[in-house]
Parts: structure tokens; sequence; C-alpha cells
């Protein structure tokens, strides 16, 4: 069971949510435009109600989100029973509630009855936890707090009072057959004011607080706010966003002409990951006004029995984003009176790949991912060279050495399979994005020049040293292909190098995404979409002086082993070679080493130490030590005698 299973939302009930957000918004009337302004607490539950409208949307039943109201006290509005599990319920329950007091804030006021409510409400089981109770079960949560502090102390101190809390819970939980302990809560505070103030509270990513406590801080005007949850949405369910463009649609005023319009909507990230490591790469991008990225797929005219002749290897539902535009409900009305809509990726060498379909099924939609590489139905793929094959170029040397880094050895652990959980999540970020055959990437066929790049974006955080490695070396791909130095040998676009480039900087932009979340990896995958929108017009000039700023910057001459292995290699490899492999000093492969050759080499490493001069020892720093002293004395002596 993961977090998602139970969500818990603390909405601020106290009069300070009661004034304006500061956000104006318009309405067209017979007499013209009036201006409106939401209060923070209006905000606040339009933004909620929307989360929860996705969610159920996309999973009817599994993921139960409950609401508490804090003021004086904490006002439980719905319960894990599946009854109240309902837009309905909660819009009643939130205009029996009303619209806070106008009255003189004082520490009655405050969010901690409703954070204390939430732990509590986490701990009563829910009825899928109460049928497998007897077996055991896990009980994970999220509370998602919507409040206002005055600074940083504030949120440091309401984190405080939230962990003790939830220690005390449990210890109560594990006295009481009725309740259950919690096993790992994920607290998400989210910091609202007025657009036209500023807030002394910072935004923090999220961080471990305990072993069952994960906290993180967002703090926003009110006008973000609707934008701020669907950024959390996406990273809580693993959902994806998808844009579906071109679509005709008539004109409102006039029906006689037509125009193309946009849809947006959210779905399970798997119809996107489906395609990682085929030769597919979705035209991703960043969503205007939003830290997510959407995938732009055009509309293509419907055919009659589409959705029959496909092969379909993933399906997922869907729902619009803005759920009451008019092109939203448009679409959903088409998709719903039994027609079918292909959509391709657009592409600028002409061609088009169908890679999904939007079908009905049952009254409810779906997104379909399509297979875009070879069929099931042709004949399977050999390693070598034979009958039945027809597929020779694997990336075995590749394959080999994932394998390698992924090597386990016994060890005594109170719980045993955590090593084996993280060896298996380790793997599933490892190969999320892993082409098969050399002629299906464009990265991995040009490894030597982009080596750094893999091995360092695939640690969990980078240093400020690592990502100026990375930044160099993305320099350096600029620089070759300005140069036109680079010959891409890829078979995945046949004709115009340009599209070749493109995609290379597409899967670039692909593998970096993936292997990590950290701000070293967010600053990475800026500078590759940053020098992507500047590559066609940057000239060589332009590039120099950026690789000699990175220079500077990591002091060539102490750059470590990775890099400088990796450049050597750049100039003696061939794209078929496999990474560079540390040797041991003088003797044989680390992977081959003997006893036989670790005590050889610890005698040699004794013989080869030397016992420094004794004049240098002897002598204090920034003074020469003088030869044979012994026998200028002697000498001295000598004559001193005579």
């Amino acid at each position: 069971m993961d977090e998602n299973m139970k969500t818990v939302f603390v909405l601020d009930h106290t009069p300070y949510f009661g004034i304006s957000g500061e956000d104006p918004f318009f309405l067209d009337l017979k007499g013209g435009k009036i201006s409106l302004k939401k209060s923070l607490w209006t905000s606040s539950v339009e933004s909620s109600i929307e989360y929860c409208r996705i969610i159920w949307d996309l999973f009817p039943t599994g993921k139960l989100i409950r609401f508490v109201i804090s003021d004086k006290a904490a006002h439980i509005v719905n319960t894990w029973d599946i009854h109240t599990q309902n837009l309905n319920h909660i819009l009643n329950a939130m205009a029996m509630v009303g619209a806070p007091r106008n009255s003189q804030q004082t520490s009655d006021y405050t969010v901690i009855h409703g954070l204390k409510t939430a732990i509590e409400a986490l701990a009563e089981p829910a009825d899928f936890q109460k049928e497998k109770r007897e077996g055991g079960v896990s009980n994970r949560g999220r509370v998602i707090c919507i409040t206002s502090a005055r600074d940083n102390p504030s949120m440091n101190s309401l984190e405080k009072i939230f962990r003790q809390v939830l220690i005390q819970q449990n210890s109560i939980s594990g006295k009481n057959d009725d309740l259950l302990p919690i096993d790992f809560c994920h607290l998400v505070i989210i910091n609202l004011y007025p657009s036209t103030m500023e807030s002394l509270v910072t935004s923090r990513p999220p961080q471990d607080v305990s072993t069952n406590l994960r906290s993180e801080i967002h703090s926003n005007p009110s006008g973000k706010l609707p934008k701020v949850l669907m950024s959390l949405i996406l990273e809580h369910y693993n959902l994806a966003s998808t844009t579906v463009t071109g679509i005709p649609m008539k004109e409102e005023q006039n029906s006689s002409s037509s125009a193309n319009y946009d849809v947006e909507i959210f779905h399970e990230a798997k119809s996107h990951s489906v395609f990682f490591g085929s030769e597919v790469v979705l035209p991703r991008s960043v969503k205007e006004g939003f830290e997510y990225e959407t995938v732009t797929l055009k509309w293509c005219t419907p055919r009659a029995g589409a959705a029959e002749m496909q092969h379909c290897l993933a399906q997922n539902r869907i729902t619009p984003v803005d759920v009451t535009s008019r092109p939203s409900s448009c679409l959903i009305n088409f998709l719903l009176s039994g027609r079918s809509v292909l959509l391709e990726m657009p592409r600028k060498s002409g061609g088009k790949i169908t890679s999904h379909l939007l079908s009905a099924h049952g009254g409810e939609i779906f997104i379909h991912s399509l297979n875009t590489s070879r069929s099931v139905l042709e004949d399977s793929p050999s390693i070598s060279e034979g009958v039945g094959g027809k597929i020779v170029n694997y990336r075995i040397p590749d394959f080999v050495q994932t394998t390698l880094a992924q090597r386990l050895v016994p060890l005594k652990m109170k719980y045993p399979d955590e090593n084996l959980g993280k060896v298996r999540a380790k793997i599933a970020k490892m190969t999320k994005y892993w082409p098969l055959t050399f002629n299906s990437t464009v990265v991995y066929s040009i490894r030597q020049y982009v080596e750094p790049l893999l091995v360092l974006t695939a640690k969990e955080d980078l240093t400020e040293e690592e990502i100026l490695q990375c930044q160099q070396c993305i320099y350096q791909l600029v620089g070759i292909e300005t140069r036109h130095e680079l010959t891409l040998n890829s078979q995945r676009i046949k004709g115009k190098k340009d599209d070749q480039y493109r995609l290379m900087w597409n899967e670039l932009e692909v593998i970096v995404g993936l292997n990590g979340k950290s701000a070293g990896h967010k600053a990475v995958l800026q500078c590759i979409r940053k020098v992507r929108t500047q590559a066609p017009d940057a000239n060589e000039k332009e590039v120099d002086s950026a690789l000699g700023g990175l220079r500077k910057m990591l002091d060539l001459g102490e750059t470590s082993s990775v890099t400088s292995s990796s450049m050597l290699r750049s100039s003696t490899d061939s794209p078929m070679s496999p990474p560079a492999i540390e040797r041991h000093k003088g003797l044989k492969h680390r992977a081959t080493l003997t006893l036989f050759d670790i005590m050889i080499g610890k005698e040699q490493a004794i013989a080869n130490k030397r016992i420094d001069f004794s004049g240098r020892l002897a002598t204090p720093p920034g003074q020469v030590a003088t030869l044979y002293p012994h026998l200028v004395a002697k000498e001295t002596q000598s004559d001193i005698k005579t």
C-alpha cells in the first residue's frame, strides 16, 4: 500500500482566510465586464475540489480522500465510507460550513485542531484495510494542509507539533484494536497569501523528518494555488499530461467556419512510459505557466473501425484538465458518441507516427497506447544471425555492464527484503528507458561523446562540480554539432541530419529527466533545453566561449577521473566500445584479482616506499638543506688544531 490510498485535506477556516486573495477575474454580462476577487477560502476549496475530481475520474475506486475544516475546532466533512467519497457530498458539506466569519483572529483559531484530527483519521481503518487486517496490513497516507503562516519558524513549529501528535497517535493505536498505527505519512503544507503581499515563508522540497514522516512546504499566492495542486497531483499519483492539438471545431458565433483548438488531458503515466526503450521519443515540453511537462500529440482524422484495427500496449482512463471549457466539452461528447480519435506525433520530416488512440468504453473514455515498433507476430529477435531472427545489433556490452552493476553479496540483515527492494527500485529506474538495439538509439550509439553525462546523471544527487561537468559535455556536443564533426550512424530517422540531432537532444532530455528529480538534475535538464533552442543559431565562437568559461570554473587540472578518462576514450574508442573499466595500478583488472595478486601488490607498495632525505626532514621549512654538514665540521676542527 502507498500513501495515495488515503489522503486527508486540512483546510484553514480561520478569519484570515476570509480576506480577498487580490487575484481578480472577469465576468461578461450584458452591461459589460465586471471584476471579482475570490477570498483565500474560496480559492482553497475550489482547488482542493478540483484535485478530488481528477483523482476520482481516473481512479473510481481505491483512492480515498477526506476533508477536515479547522477554525476554533476541527470539523469532519466526510469519512472513509465509500458513500461519502463523492463531490456532491463534499460540496453540500462545504456549503453548510460557509465562508469564515468576519471576526477578530484570536489564538483559539488555529489549523492545529485540523492536523490532529487528520492524524486520527489516518489511524482509522478503511473498509479494504478491515478485510485484510487479520494477515497484517500497511497503513500509509498523505495530509495536505492549506494554511497561512507568518514566517519559517512558525512553519517549523507546525511541523514539530504534527510529528509529536503522530508519535502519540501511534502509541495509542498500538493499544487499541480498532485503530491502525501509521507506518508512514507524507505531509504537504501549502502556505497561501494574497497576491499583492510577500510572504516570509520559503518553499522547501520534500525531506524526511523521521523514519515515518516526510514533509514539504510550498509558499504561493492565492492565484497560483490551482497550478501548484495540478503539479502535485501528477507527482503524487504518477500521472502524465497529454495535449491534443489541432482539433477542428466549428466557431460558436459562426457555424459555417471552423478553427483548431487544443485540449489537455490527464491520465496515468503508463500511457507514455510504455514507449520507453522503443524507437519512439514523445515530443515533450514544459507547459507555459506550470512546472510539469506535457506531451503534444496531433489530432488525426478519425477512420471507421479504427479502434478494432490497432494493437494496444496499454489503456488508461483520461480526464480533461479544464472540464468546463467548450473545446473539452466538445471532445468528450464526440468520444462518448462512439467515435474514436487517433493521435499522431508531429514531425518536421513530414512523416507521422500514430502513437495513441482515444476511445470510449462503457461510458468511460480511455487513451490507448498503440504498438509503434515491431509486431509480436513477426519473427522473434535473435542474439546472433540465424534462422528466424532479423535483429542482430543488440547492445550486448551495455547489457553486461548493467547486469554487473546490480550484483549482490550475501548479508545478514534484520529485514532481508530491504536491499532487494532497493535494488528493484534502482533497476526499475535504470531500465525505464533502455533501447535494446543500437539502431533504436542515437545517444548510446555515440556514447564516447556523452559518457560523463550518462555516468554522472545516474547518481541520486549531483554536486556543483558534477553539474559543471555535465554542462561542459552538453556544450561540447553543441560545438561538435555546429562544426559538423559528428556522424550519426543511427537508423531511427533516414534522411536529414538535423532530424537525427533533434532526436539526440530529445533522447538526452528523456534520459536526464528519468535519472533523477534533484536540483542538480533539474539544472542539467534546463541546460539541455536551453541549448536545444539556441543550437541552430549558435556559432563556433559562442560555443567556444561557453566552453572556456566552464573550463575556468572546473579548473581542468583537477577534474575527476570520469571526465578525463571519457575525453581520452572519445578520441580512441568506437561507438560499440563498452564503458571504461577501472584498472589496478600495474596489475590485473579488479574483478579478476586473486589473494596472491593482492599480497604481491602490498609488498610492492612497501618496497616502493623510501625514507625521505634526513637533511630535508631536519631543516626548517623555507631553508635549503646542506649536504654533508659533518665534513664541513671536520675540516673546521682540523684547521683550528693546526
